[in-house]
């Protein structure tokens, strides 16, 4: 499940990570086709359970209103010293963005789709680069602290498969369901 920023905001993050790529090019870095901000990573899921995940995922899109969100700063984990990930992070309200996210995983585990990372604190981001043994990527993350980008509206979830081709993965987006517009109570 995640929200996909629009073509502006990915143009100046990919603005933002092209001294980035040249800096490192031993990492395997991510294409702006898969920049995506995961709201809950699902594993595999069996074909039969896509139509009970896809009214659960409605009914959880349906309680959260649309957020503002930018693309700001970034970092690495687990740490900026022994990286396996490096990413770029996003500005929301925190809360309502983990709500979505916890609701999202909620819906999923009731589907029969359980999250294998539920549980674990919740940390928006946008996946840039892999390390294919830990690394050091403090001068990344440096370089990364003043990125910004612009606000836009998430106003959609996805459900997108990934397909391991490669050296990277390709995405699909399986279904959308609308956030509320309105920003009062439920």
């Amino acid at each position: 499940m995640a929200i996909a920023p629009p073509p502006e905001a990915l143009d100046e993050l990919a603005a933002a990570v092209e001294p980035l790529r040249i800096a490192a090019p031993e990492l395997r870095w991510t294409g702006r086709e898969s920049w995506h901000l995961t709201l809950a990573f699902l594993g595999e899921v069996d074909d039969s359970l896509l139509a009970e995940l896809s009214i659960r995922l409605e009914r959880a899109a349906m309680r959260h209103a649309q957020q503002r969100l930018s693309i700001a700063g970034g970092g690495a984990f687990p740490s900026a010293g022994r990286a396996r990930v490096v990413w770029a992070g996003i500005r929301a309200d925190s809360r309502a963005l983990a709500a979505l996210a916890a609701s999202v995983a909620a819906g999923a585990r009731r589907a029969g789709a359980p999250p294998p990372d539920e549980g674990r604190k919740y940390h928006p981001h946008l996946t840039l680069a892999r390390c294919r043994q830990p690394a050091d990527v403090r001068n990344l993350t440096g370089m990364l602290q003043d990125a910004s980008g612009p606000d836009w509206t998430a106003d959609a979830i996805h459900l997108v498969r990934s397909y391991l081709t490669g050296s990277s993965p390709r995405y699909e987006q399986m279904g959308s369901w609308p956030l509320r517009a309105e920003t009062g109570p439920k």
